[in-house]
């Protein structure tokens, strides 16, 4: 689940007909000098811990760890450490729903509200058309909105209620727009229909199954693991560990953890179109629908061994040197993973990382490794990366200048301080509370407490040096008709309007 650009961002009784894969291992291929090419990207890119595995044939044919998952205790990684897999656990809610339309209590095109009668967003028309397809392809009108459920104390169902009043960017269906919140309320549709958790889906109708017996829905779950990753990322050009992100809320966004192992037998599920150990749980009918495209998402035109991107139920599809590719991303704090696989060519692989942010390693692994395994002429992609990120910065970089000359100098506030103070609430952001500490203000959302330094006139810029707060930019206080302050503009959402809250 990747997270807004400044924290990257960006879940028995069958098991006994399962053989587990690691039992079906075959040699390893031919992957001279792949180790030390994995090392050195690590290295450079200074990430911690990495598990990489691949099948191909139906056949574990690759399946390592690298780094250490506790940077403090010296513990390696392994095949069988937990990570979050962060927004992986999309095409997991996908299925869900999938397995829901075989059993004709879904129908992927019928209006949401058909189910889910108190299904309520901003713009009406959105509201009584949006169907279960659109909500897992990322083309409800919504932009992302992270910061409603990112660190905040809302339930799901708070979230699901809150929808109703955060503004869309665009109409239904126009574009394509990366959304967490709305495969939350894929979730909450799979909770309705089934009468259980999305949890306990997960477990009974997916985990089980496929004897991903690591796998878990939650981060509270991630110790009781054992052999579990610690999350890292750089902060004031140092690797520091971090908390454990608990996203329970929007779990169905982005929660699950897993290992590589467990992650390769559900690959090879879908490989299998939907079947594991003889057993079909999914249709086929389903799995084609899942796997092809149903909305452009652009992009793929930056290296030509990549091809158009479109977004399938839960999953990208596009083309990796010509052949037809399935693939995911995923980030939390710590975390940075890469799902895919070629199902024409059945192979398929699993990158799991403990690093977020600037972390491009899962995507270059897995282009490497496919490059091996199907004995395509080798590409430098580190090589390609460090060129990408030195065209970035430059660009960041002329940004930044671009924006401390709109300061207008020799301004001063229009107000005394202590008329910024105050709460201020959004009914569905909730409160923000802006307060004075030694002559300077302070605003904070919930967790997330920033310092704010004078900009120009009734504007304070968001002080965070340490990038530890998930939002940026400039606060605007506003006055009303008697020239009170009563409304701070917060730039939560960049693709919309600044989020207004109100004086209480």
């Amino acid at each position: 689940m990747r997270r807004l650009s400044r924290v990257t961002f960006l879940l028995a009784s069958f098991f006994v007909l399962i053989a587990p894969l690691s039992a079906q291992r075959s040699s390893a291929p031919n992957l001279t000098g792949f180790d030390q090419w994995v090392t050195s990207v690590m290295a450079e890119w200074k990430i911690p811990g990495l598990a990489v595995g691949a099948v191909q044939d139906g056949k574990v044919v690759f399946m390592k760890g690298y780094g250490l998952r506790d940077v403090e205790a010296k513990l390696p990684v392994t095949p069988q450490t937990v990570m979050a897999i962060g927004s992986n656990s999309k095409s997991f809610t996908a299925v869900l729903m999938a397995m829901l339309a075989d059993e004709k209590k879904l129908d992927w095109d019928t209006p949401v509200r058909t189910y889910l009668p108190d299904f309520r967003l901003y713009d009406e028309i959105a509201t009584q058309e949006l169907t279960p397809k659109d909500l897992v392809t990322h083309r409800s009108g919504l932009p992302r909105h992270d910061n409603l459920w990112y660190g905040r104390p809302f339930t799901r169902e708070q979230l699901y209620q809150r929808l109703h009043y955060i503004e869309p960017s665009a109409s239904i269906r126009s574009r394509y727009q990366y959304q967490n919140l709305m495969f939350m309320a894929a979730g909450v549709l799979t909770e309705r229909l089934s009468g259980k958790t999305w949890e306990q889906q997960l477990q009974e109708r997916i985990f089980t199954p496929l004897g991903m017996t690591r796998a878990s829905p939650s981060a509270n779950d991630l110790p009781r693991a054992g052999d579990f990753a610690q999350p890292y990322l750089m902060r004031n050009d140092s690797v520091v560990r971090v908390p454990v992100r608990n996203i329970d809320a929007v779990g169905p966004a982005g929660s699950i953890n897993a290992s590589v192992e467990d992650m390769l037998k559900y690959i090879q599920f879908r490989i299998d179109q939907g079947t594991v150990g003889g057993k079909r749980l999914v249709s086929e009918a389903q799995e084609r629908l899942m796997q092809s495209p149903h909305m452009v998402s652009g992009g793929g035109f930056d290296y030509p061994e990549l091809g158009l991107g479109n977004y399938g139920l839960g999953v990208g599809v596009s083309t990796y040197r010509g052949h037809k590719l399935l693939v995911h991303g995923g980030g939390i704090d710590g975390f940075i993973s890469s799902m895919s696989w070629l199902p024409d060519r059945k192979v398929g692989i699993m990158v799991l990382t403990n690093f977020s942010g600037d972390n491009p390693v899962p995507v270059m692994v897995m282009r490497t490794l496919y490059d091996r395994l199907l004995g395509a002429p080798t590409v430098d992609w580190a090589a390609r990366v460090r060129t990408a990120q030195a065209e970035d910065r430059a660009r960041a970089a002329k940004r930044e200048a671009e924006r401390k000359a709109e300061r207008k100098t020799g301004t001063s506030p229009s107000h005394p301080i202590n008329a910024y103070a105050g709460s201020f609430e959004h009914p569905g952001y909730g409160t923000l509370v802006v307060t004075v500490d030694g002559g300077k203000l302070s605003a904070t959302l919930d967790p997330h407490r920033v310092a704010l330094e004078h900009f120009h006139y009734d504007v304070w810029e968001i002080n965070d040096p340490g990038n530890v707060v998930p939002f940026g930019g400039r606060l605007r206080f506003l006055t009303n008709g008697k020239g009170e302050i009563d409304q701070v503009a917060v730039p939560l959402e960049p693709n919309v309007s600044d989020i207004t809250f109100k004086r209480k």
